[in-house]
């Protein structure tokens, strides 16, 4: 049985029915209330979007007061591959639920991952039966990259944010992630983010809202 994830939500900034939809994936140690802040500094930009930030499925062995989509114990690639594998069937149904409550499809809806959250997107996203709008991921990497070949069902647009201050994950993971996804046959963004570290800085929120904008074809504040 999978487990059903809940979190919090904001928007859509206008009021009406949503057009589009932005799911928000938390770090390790984490929880959806970790992410959802950033909603409000998107939505005035893109007021038909509505934001989901579900909590992982899994309490944090590292932290009793949050959640982790998989156990870590050390920066280990079949460690991070059976992790993504294991959780990714709660963030698919939780995909297909919110976008049906909404009516959106694929075509409407990006994931934003931060760091654990990237991995997750990164992994989900690359396999749906439809292509996502575009995958936004911070500070992450990017797992089983030699199963991606074979594994890729649809080739949405990336964008990769990471600071070259990083102390928990070094920037060169997204580095390996961008070549391996070009690889791929996808189109990848990429930015290093000068003198930042876990976390995210105004540089890289200013090229995730562009990149909202774009995908989702919104028009640009003058």
């Amino acid at each position: 049985m999978t487990d059903k994830l809940e979190g919090p939500s904001h928007g859509p900034h206008s009021g009406g029915n949503p057009g589009h939809l932005v799911v928000l994936l938390h770090g390790y140690g984490a929880d959806g209330n970790d992410l959802i802040g950033l909603a409000p500094l998107f939505a005035q930009l893109m007021p038909d979007v509505v934001f989901h930030a579900p909590n992982a499925p899994h309490p944090c062995e590292g932290n009793p007061f949050g959640y982790q989509w998989f156990g870590i114990s050390r920066l280990d690639p079949a460690i991070a591959l059976a992790g993504v594998q294991s959780a990714a069937p709660a963030l698919d149904a939780f995909l297909d639920d919110t976008m049906a409550a909404h009516g959106l499809d694929e075509s409407k809806t990006v994931l934003l991952g931060f760091s654990q959250g990237t991995m997750m997107a990164l992994h989900v996203g690359l396999r749906r039966k439809k292509q996502l709008a575009g995958i936004i991921g911070f500070s992450g990497m990017l797992a089983g990259a030699e199963l991606l070949q074979s594994e890729v069902t649809h080739k949405p647009p990336v964008l990769l944010i990471h600071g070259d201050a990083d102390e928990m994950l070094p920037h060169t993971l997204t580095q390996r992630a961008a070549q391996a996804l070009q690889g791929a046959g996808l189109e990848v963004g990429m930015h290093i983010a000068q003198g930042v570290g876990h976390g995210i800085d105004d540089s890289g929120l200013q090229l995730a809202a562009r990149f909202l904008l774009n995908v989702f074809d919104l028009p640009e504040p003058l």
